[in-house]
């Protein structure tokens, strides 16, 4: 579940099976929706390592949120150390895919 900014909540994460490997964002990305989800935010991602650890190798995943400050960099997140970090659009990281269900 995740919370609105209200603290509400706002929806839930469903995990979808498989992962990709060795893509780019943009590539990510594509598999995701091919998949039928996409991308988890950085606040999911954030949900998923404190939940789901085990469901990933202890690698680093792509998020579906460019950085503010350098639209050229993507944030991702680290599930060996939990840490969020960016990389560069043309880097070759994992990536999972997730549906989100509306709260009601």
């Amino acid at each position: 579940m995740i919370l609105g900014k209200n603290g509400a909540p706002d929806h839930h994460v469903v995990l979808l099976p498989g992962d990709a490997q060795d893509v780019t964002w943009a590539a990510a990305r594509e598999w995701a929706a091919f998949s039928g989800g996409e991308l988890p935010t950085r606040r999911e991602l954030s949900l998923l390592f404190a939940n789901l650890r085990e469901q990933f190798h202890r690698v680093w995943y792509w998020s579906s949120e460019p950085s503010e400050a350098r639209s050229q960099l993507v944030w991702g997140q680290n599930f060996t150390s939990g840490i969020q970090t960016m990389y560069g659009r043309p880097f070759h990281g994992r990536a999972r895919a997730i549906r989100r269900v509306a709260d009601e």
